[in-house]
């Protein structure tokens, strides 16, 4: 299903998941296992990365089409045009829409020259090629609206954003896309922190500020990586039950190809979002009854 249209039809919140390729054979098991792990969550959809350069292009087809005809999932492969001619990347995707998977989502990668230059010309030779529903990415501590604004013209109809770890910062691009009459549902991409130097890592590639005092709390559990791991899920729920709240649509988890943590999120995120609703006809019901 297309993801715009599931986003549509406004059923409550979804969630979703980001996974990558394996590398390795003991990768490939990891994968797996967490894939067969988070299905049980009933994602709305997955999302496998593309590596710089395409260097996993390959991979990325193939374990998308297996989660999509083996596992039933709604798969979504992401693309760049580093690497890539543009008659090479018309022809990848025709495969992948022919392959029957619903979703593209086109990204630039890591701004080396090339034929296509933007992720909006990516979007734009993506959507001359098919009638996939084309998916950006958005950064929200550095996007500028007119990009956005070039790429939702070229297609775009759903942007998910790279990982934050302010609320602030999503809110603010999303109160700058309205006021620039970009209506496109953005999911808000969170990730549960496992370890301090690869979130640091990815924070810097993603071009994300780690706040203050979730820094100074990490560096407090430095020694104790179990402990570490605790805060991560619970940072990343609070971060994620605060965005529903603010009317977020859904949230996309970078799980890194791990299933406890995202586990624990979604389900504790479900809990809650079913006990409000509990309270809600509950509330109706006494109402009725006065």
């Amino acid at each position: 299903m297309r993801i715009d249209e599931l986003l549509r039809a406004g059923d409550g919140p979804v969630f979703s998941f980001e996974f990558g390729p394996p590398r390795t054979p003991e990768a490939e098991l990891a994968l797996w296992q967490a894939v067969e792990e988070l299905r049980a969550l009933d994602p709305a959809f997955v999302s496998v990365t593309w590596g710089a350069g395409g260097s996993t292009r390959g991979p990325t087809l193939e374990t998308v089409r297996r989660m999509h005809e083996l596992h039933g999932l709604e798969a979504m492969p992401h693309l760049t045009g580093v690497g890539s001619s543009a008659a090479d990347l018309r022809t990848l995707v025709r495969s992948i829409a022919a392959d029957g998977i619903d979703n593209l989502l086109v990204l630039r990668g890591d701004g080396e020259p090339g034929e296509i230059a933007s992720g909006a010309d990516l979007a734009r030779l993506a959507r001359a090629e098919s009638d996939l529903c084309l998916v950006g990415g958005a950064y929200p501590e550095s996007d500028e609206i007119d990009y956005v604004r070039a790429k939702v013209d070229a297609g775009v109809s759903v942007l998910i954003t790279q990982l934050f770890f302010d609320n602030a910062d999503y809110l603010r691009l999303v109160e700058r896309l309205r006021a620039a009459r970009i209506d496109v549902p953005v999911l808000p991409g969170i990730i549960p922190i496992t370890a301090i130097g690869q979130v640091q890592r990815l924070a810097s590639l993603c071009r994300a500020t780690i706040p203050r005092a979730l820094e100074r709390e990490l560096g407090l559990r430095a020694d104790d990586p179990r402990a570490v791991a605790d805060l991560g899920v619970a940072y990343a729920t609070a971060q994620s039950a605060a965005l529903l709240d603010a009317g977020a649509p859904g949230i996309h988890l970078y799980t890194l190809n791990r299933s406890p943590a995202t586990r624990a999120i979604v389900s504790a995120l479900r809990c809650a979002h079913a006990q409000v609703g509990d309270d809600a006809r509950a509330a109706r019901a006494g109402g009725l009854r006065g």
